[in-house]
């Protein structure tokens, strides 16, 4: 899935170097040709070492209508790491996969040039605003994080889980020593999810957010994965064992699409019967230092249009920016997300450089030794 492979922690700077490079051109003129060259990550569209069978849709169909060559290169460090290790000399045009915890930063460090492309008409405001309202980055699609449960789980809890609630770990052993998360010091999903669970104790619960990890560690909460992957493929594997994840609401929809609805659901975090959750966004921004500012435009642009909003219901396993976009049937398995109410807003992307950092290090003084 395209979330598997985002940026891991927000303050770690790492050395660059491309898993793959993948590259379009179509009715070029004969010499001085443009080229745009475009960071995103290894898994974008499905893919795998930086390709993917929608990227003739998704960049060969833009390369041959403004006659440009595109060279697509995914980075083996993270996306924003990339982008201010090479800020006195950018190699990039364009980033694609700068979510609502790394595009506060690439912001923050002027790493990008805000444009406001017409096609913005059709993707709400929430979304901007949540992602970077000053249009450092644009959303292209987004999601909300959840907690995934086997139906085996679901069976021993009489259905309880699907309105679960974060205190429901906290005084239970048996969930939690049945959930497992991922580390926020080297992954993505650990760091939205500490964040979900930190805006959820604050804003909903108004109480400490340490309380939490205090007493699920007393609790034997299973040490954290390293990573998104390896904690759903555990999830997954044929054990049953762990019940539960941390992942992504639209998982029962690719459950769905492979034959395997049913097998597991996913919950968000409920409170006097109110779900509230988490919204992961996912953005396009142009990289500042590009030679070819307008085109970059037109491809934001179009990046947000009919042709690339169709392949990331059924590619990336989001909901499309674009809300003209039809959404498959299968969806229908996931959790409404007209019905969450998204605790993002109390996290102002300006605060996200400042606070995500501290908030990693308490966590990590929480850990059990």
């Amino acid at each position: 899935m395209g979330r598997a492979v985002l940026a891991i922690a927000v303050v770690v700077i790492v050395a660059v170097a491309a898993f793959g490079v993948y590259e379009y051109e179509a009715n070029l003129p004969p010499n001085g040709e443009p080229t745009l060259v475009i960071y995103t990550y290894a898994s974008l569209f499905g893919g795998a070492n930086c390709g993917a069978p929608a990227f003739s849709t998704v960049f060969g169909t833009f390369a041959t209508a403004h006659h440009v060559r595109i060279e697509v290169e995914c980075p083996a460090g993270t996306l924003v790491g990339t982008l201010l290790q090479q800020q006195s000399s950018p190699a990039a045009d364009l980033v694609i996969g700068l979510d609502e915890l790394t595009a506060p930063v690439a912001a923050a460090d002027h790493l990008l040039i805000p444009y406001r492309p017409p096609a913005l008409v059709d993707v709400p405001g929430s979304l901007v605003s949540e992602l970077s309202p000053g249009d450092a980055a644009v959303p292209y699609e987004y999601g909300y994080l959840a907690i995934d449960y086997n139906a085996s789980f679901a069976a021993a809890t009489g259905g309880a889980v699907a309105n679960a609630t974060f205190p429901d770990f906290t005084s239970n052993a048996t969930w939690a020593q049945g959930l497992l998360t991922e580390n926020p010091e080297f992954d993505i999903t650990g760091e939205e999810f500490l964040v979900w669970q930190i805006e959820y104790y604050t804003q909903v619960l108004h109480q400490s957010w340490t309380t939490f990890w205090s007493r699920v560690w007393n609790e034997g909460l299973p040490t954290p994965a390293t990573s998104w992957g390896d904690a759903f493929a555990e999830f997954s594997a044929t054990s049953g064992n762990p019940p539960m994840v941390v992942s992504y609401s639209t998982d029962p929809a690719y459950a769905a699409a492979y034959g395997e609805a049913g097998t597991f659901n996913s919950t968000v975090s409920w409170w006097n019967g109110t779900p509230y959750g988490w919204r992961t966004i996912y953005g396009i921004g142009i990289v500042n230092g590009t030679h070819e500012l307008g085109l970059d435009e037109e491809f934001e642009n179009w990046f947000l249009n009919g042709t690339v909003q169709d392949e990331i219901p059924l590619n990336e396993w989001e909901y499309p920016a674009n809300d003209t976009t039809p959404i498959p049937s299968v969806y229908a398995a996931a959790i409404d997300p007209a019905s969450i109410v998204p605790l993002n807003p109390d996290l102002p992307p300006a605060d996200v450089p400042s606070d995500l950092p501290g908030w990693i290090q308490q966590w990590l003084a929480l850990v059990p030794s």
